[in-house]
């Protein structure tokens, strides 16, 4: 009997000490796959965040300079010009104008201070300087203008998203501003400016694909752009992955297991997985594409047929 019960009491031991491993192993397979979820949303909030965090950062500054030109007005200038100072680093710097246009502070380049600017125009023709100017003497006093500048030393113009605000000091007026490209936070690009290479017997060229970028975009697709002249054809070929055809000009067919199907601006087709296809520019002016393929465009997933 007491064996008996000795033998009992060993069974409920081990049986426990089995229920508690499990629950700890359990434990932590979960704590190690939050972790993974956890790292993974930081991941992604970091990529999308960047731009929220230059903007809000953007603001914060311009806010704490006209807050700084309310208190000591022109004895302030000097620290806006002063590099590698909160004020002027890497790219970014403080602007100052007069209520009446004239720049006051331009660390960028001082021969410019003293200069007429209300009647500045973007690369567009935009009148910014107009808008920086109204926006300061709006009810809030603040605010955001978005317009097309170029880089130093380039000439293409980008985006830039400028903060403007009102600051009084006395009997005087300023705005205070700051700006960023747009560009230097997100993922763009220009077919203007795209290298072409030749594939499946045509021109096109990657607009994007995740494994050619600086930084994890998060994404599995690609973009590619293709131009076609009139006449031209792709090769015959099948891709393992289904992939995409929009139109964006002119008008051709695309042979889906040699079924025509007519392409036109604004039309979009779907190819399957593992179909033969192949398309020809049937009109009398460039035929231009956007292919999207899910997964992004592998070499080995692509078989020239024929």
């Amino acid at each position: 009997m007491r064996i008996s019960k000795i033998c009992i009491q060993l069974v409920l031991s081990i049986s426990l000490i089995l229920l508690f491993l499990s629950i700890s192993v359990y434990s932590q397979q979960e704590d190690q796959v939050r972790e993974e979820e956890r790292e993974e949303n930081c991941s992604q909030l970091q990529l999308h965040s960047k731009l929220s965090a230059q903007k809000d950062d953007t603001a914060l500054k311009v806010r704490e300079a006209a807050n700084l030109v309310e208190e000591k007005g022109e004895e302030a200038f000097p620290e806006f010009r002063e590099k590698d100072s909160k004020w002027l680093y890497d790219g970014f710097y403080i602007f100052v104008w007069n209520i009446n246009g004239t720049r006051v502070v331009y660390p960028p380049n001082l021969t410019g201070e003293g200069q007429d600017v209300s009647g500045l125009t973007d690369f567009n023709g935009k009148p910014i300087g107009k808008l920086f100017i109204e926006t300061a003497l709006s009810e809030s006093g603040e605010g955001w203008i978005s317009y097309e500048w170029p880089k130093p030393n380039e000439t293409e113009p980008f985006t830039k998203y400028g903060f403007i605000k009102k600051a009084a000091f006395g009997e005087e007026t300023y705005l205070v501003g700051s700006g960023f490209y747009v560009e230097d936070y997100l993922f763009t690009r220009n077919t203007g400016n795209c290298e072409f290479i030749n594939a499946t017997g045509i021109s096109l060229c990657e607009l994007m694909h995740p494994e050619r970028m600086e930084s994890d975009p998060g994404i599995n697709y690609s973009i590619a752009y293709v131009v076609m002249d009139p006449g031209e054809k792709s090769l015959p070929h099948r891709l393992s992955n289904p992939e995409i055809y929009y139109t964006l000009e002119g008008n051709g067919t695309i042979f889906v297991d040699d079924v025509p199907v007519s392409l036109h601006k604004g039309k979009l087709v779907l190819v399957p997985a593992s179909e033969v296809q192949y398309v020809e520019n049937t009109g009398n002016s460039s035929l231009l594409l956007l292919v999207i393929d899910q997964p992004a465009w592998k070499a080995e997933n692509e078989e020239i047929v024929g």
